[in-house]
């Protein structure tokens, strides 16, 4: 079968299969299951993934393990190419039960790029798909999360921050743009999103940065461009999103 002219194997495959898909910035596949256990990475570009139990933001040192049957949408936040990996249900050593961040090594990489190769002997398949599994380590990571508001009020606020991270308006600044009191748009982006505007806007930066850093950027750039005065205040707002310095973030280890 297929979506959106991606190949989603069938479950009865019982060799690891490797797919490969450019995808420009704002393409989205929504909400789907696949019947085979995948990792979804990107080796150029950022990535998000979305499931019930959150949102991933994922650069190309980290992938994510979905596992079969559950529902998720994906979305290039950028240019982006996405390294689709599926493993057959029979025999497979993990058992994870909730999408899982890995670590992308170097070496995870190459085997993975080995293993998308035509005619590969059956032999040197089975060694490289077990050092595969071998190198499937879990990391910890915080899911990144920006929803978007139902009310029309609220939308235009988070389209325009969307558009422009950087814009530092206050929330009565915001409520007159739109429409709306300050009051009645605080209670809205609690209401509508689960989270206040100050902190929709820190992860609406996060999520704004992380392709800018993905493309090698200097850090102070980014901040720039995302709406912080300083490095060091945008390296904190960052540690505080992921837990992590950015450098941490996109290190393969």
């Amino acid at each position: 079968m297929s979506l959106n002219g991606h190949v989603v194997p069938e479950p009865s495959f019982n060799v690891i299969m490797v797919g490969s898909l450019d995808m420009p910035g704002g393409l989205r596949f929504e909400r789907h299951t696949h019947p085979v256990h995948q990792l979804n990475w990107a080796t150029d570009g950022v990535i998000t993934v979305t499931a019930d139990s959150g949102t991933w933001v994922l650069p190309s040192t980290r992938a994510l393990w979905i596992p079969a049957e559950v529902e998720h949408s994906t979305a290039a936040i950028g240019p982006a190419v996405m390294r689709s990996v599926y493993f057959p249900l029979a025999d497979c050593p993990i058992d994870w039960s909730e999408p899982t961040v890995i670590a992308v090594s170097p070496l995870l990489g190459q085997l993975i790029d080995h293993l998308s190769r035509d005619g590969l002997p059956a032999d040197a398949r089975a060694r490289a798909e077990a050092v595969v599994f071998d190198l499937l380590e879990p990391v910890s990571v915080t899911t990144l999360e920006l929803p978007t508001p139902a009310d029309a009020r609220a939308r235009a606020v988070t389209d325009a921050l969307r558009a422009d991270p950087a814009d530092d308006r206050d929330l009565a600044s915001w409520g007159r743009f739109a429409g709306a009191g300050e009051r009645t748009l605080a209670r809205l982006f609690v209401g509508e999103t689960g989270m206040t505007f100050g902190h929709w806007r820190a992860q609406n930066r996060m999520c704004a940065a992380l392709p800018l850093l993905a493309e090698g950027m200097a850090v102070g750039t980014v901040a720039r461009r995302v709406g912080y005065g300083t490095a060091s205040a945008f390296v904190a707002a960052f540690r505080r999103a992921f837990g992590v310095s950015p450098g941490n973030y996109f290190s393969a280890r």
